[in-house]
């Protein structure tokens, strides 16, 4: 019998990805972290009531024993003013995600208690705490999950007809790459962890959807684990997408699977046309003079290539906008997403960037991708902001939109143009940031504390050096 009621929340954000703009739709869920928190509560034991504030408002109201809020640092701030007001009601708060696990001791100044890293190890005791009516501190395992033998995510919270991409699944935790910049290894590890591979089809055959997306840092970052996996697909009726290395998306047999198991798009972090760029982040398996011919390639199997792109590295100069979207449109790129370079707390591009006194803002607010947080090194922060949305509206023109479109091709044409609809409209027509220029403010209090010390020397002293701050 159900005796006590947790309410779980994934706060408001600013980013038209996770905004209804077409049909009341939004392009994509963020409730993948909830999902699979909620999967680790008894149901026989508490009501879980799921609240995600972009498609609806918060029942401030509603009578709860404990309120879980996830938070990426863009909209942690959100998070605080949620927690603030559950607190107020005296209903006690604990609150995960990427944010509070990298500044934990900042979160703890708006909650009760704070998740760091996985939760599966330690949702016991949480609730045991619950029960006793002790929920606080940190929580925090002191090793990683195996993914093994893991609960089926609550689904059935879903609201899904408010999504167009809906169902994440994770196959794999972790990443070797360590991209400077990305928060992914210092969380969950340089060494992939793998879920069984009928625990996997399971989860597929009972989501309830035919349509997914496969949730994991890099699908293709072991070639072999991935090839098996879709042999498990083949068959199935499943359509579904992935983020993937260029390295790996070369590889003819792993696409000739994918196409063949439902694969519908590929997702790639090329992130910059500027070899030397690529170098000064650690993404050395990216080779530029590769990059066209790897998109056809990608595309003669039937597959959409999404690109990710990224601006504001310190090679960049006022040239890499204009070049990069002309290039994008030249090599026929179906989807392109442009970012600004962003050091998230905790990651190594923060270290260094406070090591050389380049951090202006510490509104995380702004830690979105699109607003100028830190100081160029080539460009002044007025032609970072207008180059970046420059080449969105370049590279989502109509001209572009009509030159691009996959007329004679296999590709998913309903897929196609529902991303450059939502692009175009987000990006190119909806968007318009009049402060993306942060403005400076004071040092915050509490330091990055990452869940994971990097593994190489140089990395960990980086850390360390800077805790000082």
């Amino acid at each position: 019998m159900r005796t006590r009621r947790i309410h779980l929340i994934n706060p408001k954000t600013n980013s038209f990805t996770t905004r209804p703009m077409y049909f009341n739709r939004a392009l994509y869920s963020p409730l993948a972290g909830l999902l699979a928190v909620a999967a680790l509560i008894p149901d026989d034991q508490y009501e879980v009531v799921l609240t995600d504030e972009n498609i609806e408002p918060i029942d401030f109201d509603l009578k709860a024993d404990l309120v879980g809020i996830s938070a990426m640092t863009s909209y942690v701030n959100r998070g605080y003013e949620i927690a603030d007001s559950f607190r107020n009601r005296n209903i006690p708060v604990i609150m995960g995600g990427v944010h509070p696990s990298f500044m934990p001791q900042e979160a703890l100044e708006h909650a009760d208690a704070v998740v760091v890293g996985e939760a599966e190890l330690v949702m016991g005791k949480v609730l045991d705490d619950l029960e006793q009516g002790n929920v606080k501190g940190i929580y925090q395992a002191d090793k990683l999950h195996p993914m093994v033998n893991m609960s089926m995510p609550r689904y059935d919270l879903l609201k899904s007809n408010r999504y167009v991409n809906k169902t994440f699944i994770q196959t794999s935790r972790g990443c070797h790459h360590a991209c400077t910049f990305c928060a992914e290894h210092m969380m969950y590890g340089l060494r992939f962890r793998y879920r069984p591979i009928d625990e996997v089809v399971k989860e597929i055959e009972e989501c309830g959807e035919r349509v997914i997306a496969l949730n994991d840092a890099d699908f293709f970052g072991n070639a072999k684990r991935a090839a098996q996996l879709m042999r498990a697909l083949k068959g199935r009726g499943i359509r579904w997408q992935a983020g993937v290395n260029s390295r790996g998306a070369l590889n003819d047999e792993l696409l000739e699977l994918a196409a063949e198991s439902g694969c519908y798009m590929l997702s790639i972090g090329f992130e910059s046309i500027s070899r030397e760029a690529l170098k000064s982040v650690h993404k050395y398996q990216n080779r530029p003079e590769t990059f066209q011919a790897l998109v056809q390639k990608i595309q003669s199997y039937g597959i959409l290539v999404f690109g990710l792109f990224m601006f504001g590295f310190d090679e960049d100069d006022s040239s890499i906008f204009e070049e990069t979207a002309k290039f994008n449109i030249a090599a026929g790129y179906d989807v392109c997403a442009y970012s600004v370079l962003t050091p998230y707390p905790g990651t190594l591009a923060w270290y260094e960037m406070l090591r050389q006194k380049r951090v202006v803002s510490y509104d995380w607010d702004k830690y979105d991708q699109g607003h100028i947080v830190y100081q160029p090194m080539k460009l002044t922060p007025e032609q970072l902001r207008e180059g970046h949305m420059r080449a969105y509206k370049l590279f989502y023109s109509v001209p572009s939109i009509f030159r691009r479109f996959p007329t004679n091709s296999s590709r998913s044409k309903f897929y196609w143009s529902t991303y450059n609809l939502f692009f175009r409209k987000g990006e190119v027509t909806g968007r318009n940031i009049a402060d993306a220029i942060a403005k400076p403010t004071e040092v915050p209090r509490h330091l990055a504390q990452p869940p994971l010390m990097p593994e190489r020397k140089d990395w960990q002293k980086l850390v360390l050096d800077n805790n000082h701050y």
